[in-house]
């Protein structure tokens, strides 16, 4: 038998109907109310929506307002007829409009809402929508709500019916006419740009000022705004002026925001007074009609000053495991300086950290890599710095070895002052920040620099840096004060000195040699100290401190044909070999504890012969017995890693134990110049003798200056 394939009027069937999900009334009632606005306009096509409520004439769909259907809350679906005085929730309205009884017939009406909610849905028909339009009239305004990107978030729809103004919020990410979850603030990307804000009652003030020149907002429903569903952080570090409307909802809202503002973090806060003589209900927007010059009027406005508050932020932990959003981008990779972060720049006078500074700085403003620290893109940078002259700042800018192609960036985007002589105080701060306006918009600054911290430093009635809590309150009043007003997300950073760091000192805890109070250290995000291990060499070393990411290793730089270049070990050996040298005795005492030990206790004064030693260590410093310990100094000795010292040790047959680069103290002190340090100078200690690995006997040492390691001996 033949057969037409494309014949398909006796085909199988190509779907197989399933069995009816069994759903609880509960859940029939949920999904209905989930889907209330779209149910009602299917029962009842001639009703229409105002003021958050459903309105029809009857249950059988005749025009008119008797009967109300509650749209929102736990009221939702509930309906009630003033005219027959009938109501009851969404399922009495489905039986009721369809003529069935919920007592007798009431499975055969969830049945019917179980179907139609199974059914795709009906998109809601154009005479109902022209309905509700021709209920309210035109639309009189329309206002779009962006967050800081300019991505819109929500609009509101304003209507002038006979009744009175009425507002329709939409919703763009659920696509519902309701105000999101969260209300946004009105012109956010003009806030993000601006540092002062003024804020009002409604979307039409708000424009009227944005469109005279000023940065306005408000927040959504105006003064019905609930202040606990709006999401007020763009305010955060902006200097506020709360505009209120003249009349007593005006006012009172004015309180419960300014209220509200006070405890998250604004720069400042303050409440206008409405001038006298102007009538009820005048605002902003009057204001602009009436050809009121803003500006002036901000300024010389009388007004109520809010001291703000300072809520303490806390989440749970739960908060924190769920926040996905990505981490902010350095300013300074790899996490240098973070936004809102500090760094402190340390290291002894003339140790070359202003040069450093400068070119660092200037490549930062090129947007370029500087010793392996990248910046985020071209920064924009202010420089205090207090300590050199206009005419030897110049001539040190004039050096500068950059690639001719990027010197527009850097002449653009790094303002540096000549030597400033002033403080840091409450006039100070004003000045810097007037001065850090003159040329850049705030919001766009990236990073302010002072350089020294000393020279600007004022410790109030202390006077003294050493202070703890003076050292704090000048960070968090003047240094935090500065960058607030500016931008809050800018990086700071402060060149500060050190004190004069000993060997020891630089392989404990070079951090501690930092000037001053230790609150300095406990403040700040990364601390960098730029250190001279030899004075005699130009090589410096930068070892870092980081607080917001994994710990840098240590570099080791020089300025060699007029740019800072980073070396590798090997590098620096060929620089300078002594140096390299000097690192290598390092290196070696740590490959045994003895070594560390002798080293250690030379530079406190204490000279050990191997007798002496083993019988003072004896399980101590983890090196367990005498016998253990004369057979490990046996050993070192024997690879050349121990030599002995005759000198003032006549009764010992071999002398005192001398390993490479060993010290002590001598009776002669240096004061520094600038902190007043009193330290100790060392002399080098040297051997005299070493063991012979052929036969174990005690010879001289011909060179003492070139220590010698045995063939085979490990490092």
């Amino acid at each position: 038998m033949s057969h037409d394939w494309k014949d398909f009027n006796d085909a199988r069937t190509q779907t197989t109907p399933k069995e009816e999900a069994t759903i609880s009334v509960d859940e029939i009632k949920s999904l209905l109310l989930g889907r209330l606005r779209e149910a009602l306009h299917y029962l009842l096509p001639a009703g229409v929506i105002r003021n958050g409520k459903f309105h029809v004439g009857d249950i059988h769909g005749n025009k008119g307002d008797s009967l109300v259907v509650e749209l929102n809350g736990t009221k939702a679906g509930q309906w009630h007829d003033f005219a027959t005085g009938e109501g009851g929730d969404i399922i009495a309205l489905w039986a009721g409009v369809h003529g069935k009884d919920t007592r007798s017939q009431f499975p055969d009406v969830i049945s019917a809402i179980h179907e139609w909610l199974g059914s795709p849905c009906k998109p809601v028909p154009k005479h109902v929508l022209s309905a509700e339009t021709e209920d309210l009239g035109p639309v009189t305004g329309k206002w779009d709500y962006q967050d800081a990107d300019g991505n819109l978030i929500a609009c509101v729809y304003r209507y002038d019916p006979p009744s009175g103004k009425q507002f329709r919020p939409w919703d763009v990410k659920t696509r519902r006419n309701r105000a999101p979850e969260i209300r946004p603030l009105y012109n956010q990307p003009g806030i993000k740009a601006a540092n002062a804000v003024v804020l009002v009652e409604g979307e039409k003030a708000a424009q009227a000022l944005i469109d005279a020149g000023v940065c306005a907002t408000t927040a959504m429903n105006g003064a019905n705004a609930p202040t606990d569903k709006t999401d007020w952080s763009p305010l955060a570090g902006k200097h506020v002026i709360i505009w209120p409307d003249h009349d007593e909802p005006g006012f009172k809202y004015a309180e419960s925001i300014a209220a509200r503002l006070k405890t998250l973090g604004v720069a400042s806060l303050a409440v206008l007074a409405v001038p006298n003589g102007k009538p009820e209900k005048w605002d902003a927007a009057d204001a602009v009609l009436e050809g009121m010059d803003i500006g002036a009027f901000l300024v010389s406005a009388t007004r109520a000053t809010v001291a703000p508050t300072t809520a303490i932020p806390a989440f749970s932990v739960g908060h924190y495991l769920d926040d996905d959003t990505p981490m902010p981008s350095d300013i300074v990779a790899p996490r240098i300086l973070t936004p809102g972060g500090l760094l402190v720049l340390g290291g002894a006078p003339k140790v070359g950290k202003s040069d450093l500074l400068i070119c660092w700085l200037a490549y930062m403003a090129a947007g370029i890599s500087f010793l392996g620290m990248t910046p985020a893109r071209p920064l924009k940078i202010f420089y205090l710095q207090a300590e050199i002259g206009y005419f030897y700042l110049r001539e040190r800018l004039k050096k500068l070895n950059i690639d001719p192609n990027l010197m527009p960036l850097v002449r653009d985007n790094l303002v540096v002052t000549p030597q400033v002589r002033m403080l840091l105080d409450e006039g100070g701060v004003e000045k810097m920040v007037d001065t850090i306006l003159g040329h850049f918009v705030p919001s766009e600054v990236d990073v302010i620099v002072i350089d020294p911290l000393r020279n600007v430093y004022d410790g109030g009635k202390s006077g003294s840096e050493n202070d703890n809590s003076a050292m704090l309150a000048f960070l968090q009043d003047r240094i935090e004060g500065v960058r607030h007003r500016i931008n809050p997300n800018a990086g700071v950073i402060l060149a500060h000195h050190t004190k004069k760091i000993t060997k020891k000192l630089l392989e404990e805890d070079p951090f501690q040699g930092l000037s001053g109070a230790g609150s300095l250290r406990s403040f700040y995000t990364t601390g960098i100290i730029m250190f001279r291990p030899d004075e005699s060499r130009s090589i410096k070393q930068l070892m870092f401190e980081l607080r917001n990411g994994e710990g840098l290793e240590n570099k080791y730089v020089d300025k060699i044909d007029g740019r800072w270049r980073e070396l590798e070990l090997e590098s620096a050996r060929l620089v300078n070999k002594d140096y390299g040298q000097k690192l290598d005795a390092e290196r070696r005492r740590k490959h045994d504890k003895i070594l560390e030990i002798i080293f250690d206790e030379a530079r406190k004064g204490e000279l050990y012969t191997s007798s002496m030693f083993c019988q003072v260590w004896e399980h101590k410093a983890e090196l367990g017995g005498r016998h253990s310990i004369r057979d490990r100094i046996e050993v070192l000795t024997s690879k050349g890693y121990i030599k002995f010292v005759k000198e003032g040790a006549a009764r010992s047959r071999n002398g005192f134990l001398c390993v490479e680069g060993m010290e002590t103290p001598t009776d002669k002190t240096d004061v520094d110049p600038v902190t007043g340090e009193i330290t100790t100078i060392f002399k080098r200690l040297l051997p005299t003798h070493f063991r012979s690995p052929s036969d174990g006997g005690l010879m001289p040492v011909e060179d003492p200056e070139v220590w010698i390691y045995h063939e085979g001996a490990s490092e």
